[in-house]
Formats: C-alpha cells, sequence, structure tokens
C-alpha cells in the first residue's frame, strides 16, 4: 500500500506546476459548484441533470453529479495538490466527454461554443497528470514523509 501511495503522490521538484494547478483548479471549482450546487449562475444538479438528458447523456442527473463531483472534487484536488494525478486524469476524461458530446459540433472558438476552452483545461489537466504536483503540493509533503 505504501508504495502504491507513493507512486501516486511521486512528484518532480518545482513550482511551474503551481499557477496551473490553481488557475485550472479554481475554473474547475467554480463550473462544478454550478453544476452541483447551483452557485455562480448555474443550474444546479437537476437543472444540469435536465439539459445533459436533453443531448442524450442519461440517466441526466447522475451525468450531471459525475461531471460536477469530478469537477468541483477535482478542482480542489489541484488547487491543494493532493492526489493530483488521478484527480486530472478524472477531470481530462471528464473534458474530453464535454468537448465530444457538447462542443466539437460547434467548431474550435469559444464564441460559438466551440472547444477551446474544453482543450485548454484539457491539455492542463493531461500535463499535470504527466509532471505530477510539485514541490508546494500535498502530495510533495506525504510522498517525503513515506520516504522518510
Amino acid at each position: 500500500m505504501k508504495n502504491a501511495i507513493q507512486r501516486i503522490t511521486a512528484s518532480a521538484a518545482g513550482y511551474d506546476t503551481l499557477p496551473l494547478r490553481l488557475g485550472a483548479g479554481v475554473i474547475f471549482v467554480a463550473h462544478g459548484a454550478q453544476k452541483m450546487f447551483g452557485w455562480f449562475g448555474g443550474y444546479g444538479l437537476q437543472g444540469t441533470g435536465q439539459w445533459m438528458a436533453s443531448i442524450g447523456l442519461e440517466p441526466g442527473v447522475l451525468m450531471a453529479a459525475m461531471a460536477g463531483g469530478a469537477e468541483f472534487l477535482g478542482g480542489i484536488a489541484l488547487i491543494l495538490g493532493l492526489l493530483l494525478r488521478p484527480a486530472a486524469a478524472v477531470l481530462a476524461a471528464t473534458m474530453v466527454v464535454a468537448i465530444v458530446s457538447v462542443h466539437l459540433p460547434n467548431g474550435l472558438f469559444l464564441a460559438n461554443n466551440g472547444y477551446e476552452f474544453g482543450l485548454a483545461l484539457l491539455a492542463v489537466s493531461v500535463s499535470l497528470a504527466i509532471r505530477g504536483a510539485g514541490s508546494a503540493s500535498v502530495d510533495r509533503m506525504l510522498s517525503a514523509r513515506l520516504v522518510g
């Protein structure tokens, strides 16, 4: 178990991931809060679930809970740098679903409800999953305690 946790929390030293983690984390938390709780002008779980069902993502409320939960909890994980690799992987998968099921037919540009924003968040998520959380992270502290 200790080795599995070490592999998940291992991260190269550096502060280069901190701005990516914080920026993307805030965005993901806000979007997840819209879906889950109706905060920041969102529709909450029921409203988001109805919309998801209307575009063929069934059952809508479950899909809304999964997407909203991934974004909200994943965003918190990015901000803290806690279990970053699995969180970033789940967020990347969430962005792939959003791009393919909602934005791809609209082209690249955000002005047309295109996929450029989702693609940017996908790129950040994949990069963080590969790189790890960096020096200023809970993962780094956990990893150091397990080694030492």
